[in-house]
This record gives structure tokens, C-alpha cells and sequence, in this order.
């Protein structure tokens, strides 16, 4: 048997972790595996792939990225704007089908986001033999209790505010971090609890510069001239929209960016502290995985092929908060999982002392 498995969407630590999982179990079973390069679009004619066999598995646990690259436009692309979902044409799935079918390809394991999986379950329901693994540094996606590359954005932006508070406090300044996170603040609240943030800002709780300000002259009341804010990218203020960069490309989806430097603006302007930005950006995504990141992407590659064993196609490999199981792809997309407002992380933020913007 020989089985494919393809990338999808923004890169994030552990791709290749999952990789190294799927090619590994698969060679217990004596089977194949071929990684379809550049996204989606390598199963369209000519069709370009690789083969994983055991020397091309080196080193691949702790290698941040994808050897097999990765795509978020292209012909590929469910999801455009602000998350509206686009259905793939007929002609295309045919084609995918047909390529499947040049390389041997028994069953498909698409390793992505909302958007990737959305493709993989419209994919599901043209009858193409297809199981997914949840990939998001977001951790947004619905119907696991977590995702893969999540807790290495989180190290990563955690250790970025570690080291923005020892210049804030030396310089007296209010330092703005940027996030990503798009419409879920998981990144920006658990980075900003763990590395101290004075003030955390998310899409959840849109803010009011008012609690800001108030939250920063408090500060200054108390001896502390310096404030730390955390700010997630898709965060807006009461009221206002989204921040986007750049204008909306046809077929995919909006960019959210900017933000950061609003407030950075903004809140210089109505207390006169000098603010500084930085965004993060794409070293959130980059670097190697953490030991929990490679952990979960081997168990939840091992899981995706136990569902190809069993002929149960149409499922994503999930979490459920005690262990690895599996959910209907239908169950996974279409709805964010956002950080949740009447739960005990948002009241423990809340009890202490940490502004929310609201």
C-alpha cells in the first residue's frame, strides 16, 4: 500500500515531526509513503513528490518548516476574506483525483489548518480516501483541546517578552508586542500570563483605549513607569474592525496586521509616554518544535495512520483533553475555537490585576 501526505496552509513547528510520525508507522506496516511537495497543488499534473523512506527521516523530530513546503494560494484555496469558505470547482477535485491515481496513492493525509482541512472535507465528500492532522500556531480550531505548533509560538512569543520587559523597565516606556493568533487570542493571552504582560489584548474582548490609559497611569501611580502590553493581531477596539495589510487578494484570505502600531500611536498620543512596537511576526512560526509540540505531532501522525488502517476516512485526528482520538473533518471546521470568556484562565487574568482592554 502507498500513502501520501501533504502540508497545507502556514508553516508552524513540528510539520515534520507529524511527517516523520506518518512515514514511520506506515514503514511498521510495510507500507509506502509519498510527500506531495509545495501543497495541494503538487498532486496536479505534473505531479511533484518525494518519497519518504527511512534516510529521508533524519534528523526530521527537531526540524522547524516542512521539507515538503507548503501553500496557503494558489488553486487550492477554500478560504477567502475573513474566513467565508470558497467550494472547490469539480474540475479540480477531479484533477487531484487523477493525480492520486498516477502515483499510486491508496489514502491522503493533509496535515493543516481551517482552511487546509476545509479543503480536505470537500475533498472527503467527492469520495477521495483522505484523514487530517490539526496544524495551527493559533490553536483556533474546533473539536481538539489543542494543536500542534501552539506551544512553540507560545515559547516563542513568551521569551520575546522576557525580553522587552528588562528594556521597558529600563527605559520607562510602554512596549507593545504584537501576536498572531488571527481571530483567537490563545497566543497572546498565554504568552502575555507567562511572560508577565501588564495589559493583554484580544480578539475576544474588544478594548477601550479609556481602560488602557487608566491601566497604565495606575501603574505609574504605583511606581511603575514602564508597561508591557500584548496585542493579538486580530484584537480591535470597541466599535471599530479589523486591522488588514495590504488589500484582499482574490482567493484568499484577508491578512490581518497593523494593529499593534495603532495602539502603539494611540496610546502615546493620549498619555505621553514615549511607546515602542515590535511584531513578532513569522518567528512565531519558525524554529524548532518544543518537547510538547513534538510529543503531540508524533502521536497525532501515528493516530492519523491507525485511521487509514481502519478504513475510517473523513476524520481529523484530535485531543479531547486526556488523550488522541478522532472527530469527523465536518466537526473541525467552520468554527473557531476562541478563548472563552466565562472560563477560570480569562477570571485568574482578571484576579490578577491584568488589563483585558474591556
Amino acid at each position: 500500500m502507498k500513502i501520501g501526505i501533504v502540508t497545507g496552509g502556514g508553516d508552524c513547528p513540528g510539520l515534520n515531526a507529524v511527517i516523520r510520525a506518518v512515514a514511520k508507522t506506515a514503514n511498521k506496516r510495510s507500507w509506502e509513503t509519498i510527500g506531495i511537495l509545495g501543497g495541494y497543488d503538487g498532486l496536479l499534473p505534473p505531479q511533484h513528490y518525494r518519497l519518504l523512506d527511512y534516510n529521508a527521516l533524519a534528523g526530521l523530530l527537531v526540524r522547524g518548516g516542512t521539507i515538503l513546503g507548503t501553500a496557503n494560494r494558489g488553486h487550492f484555496s477554500a478560504k477567502t476574506g475573513h474566513g467565508e469558505v470558497r467550494q472547490l470547482p469539480k474540475e479540480l477535485i477531479d484533477e487531484t483525483k487523477k493525480g492520486m491515481e498516477a502515483l499510486g496513492i491508496s489514502a491522503l493525509v493533509a496535515v493543516g489548518g481551517d482552511g487546509s482541512l476545509t479543503i480536505a472535507q470537500q475533498m472527503h465528500e467527492a469520495g477521495i480516501p483522505i484523514v487530517g492532522v490539526p496544524k495551527t500556531i493559533d490553536n483556533d480550531l474546533a473539536a481538539t483541546t489543542v494543536t500542534f505548533g501552539f506551544d512553540s509560538a507560545v515559547a516563542c512569543a513568551t521569551d520575546a517578552l522576557d525580553r522587552l520587559h528588562t528594556t521597558a523597565e529600563s527605559h520607562n516606556r510602554v512596549m507593545v508586542l504584537e501576536l498572531m493568533g488571527r481571530y483567537a487570542g490563545w497566543i497572546a493571552i498565554y504568552a502575555g500570563v507567562a511572560g508577565g504582560a501588564d495589559v493583554i489584548l484580544i480578539p475576544e474582548i474588544p478594548f477601550r483605549y479609556e481602560s488602557i490609559c487608566a491601566a497604565i497611569q495606575e501603574r505609574e501611580k504605583s511606581g511603575k513607569h514602564f508597561t508591557l502590553i500584548a496585542i493579538s493581531e486580530g484584537a480591535k477596539p470597541a466599535g471599530g474592525d479589523f486591522v488588514t495589510v495590504g488589500g484582499q487578494q482574490e482567493n484568499r484570505e484577508s491578512r490581518l496586521g497593523g494593529i499593534g502600531a495603532v495602539v502603539a500611536a494611540e496610546i502615546e498620543k493620549r498619555t505621553g509616554k514615549e511607546t515602542r512596537l515590535m511584531v513578532l511576526g513569522h518567528l512565531q512560526r519558525g524554529g524548532s518544535p518544543t518537547f510538547m509540540d513534538r510529543v503531540l505531532c508524533t502521536l497525532f501522525g501515528a493516530k492519523a495512520v491507525e485511521l487509514i488502517t481502519e478504513g475510517r476516512f473523513g476524520r481529523m485526528v484530535a485531543h479531547n483533553g486526556q488523550f488522541v482520538d478522532s472527530v469527523p473533518l465536518s466537526e473541525a471546521i467552520g468554527r473557531l475555537r476562541t478563548v472563552p470568556l466565562d472560563a477560570g484562565f480569562v477570571h485568574a487574568t482578571r484576579s490578577l490585576g491584568i488589563c483585558l482592554g474591556d
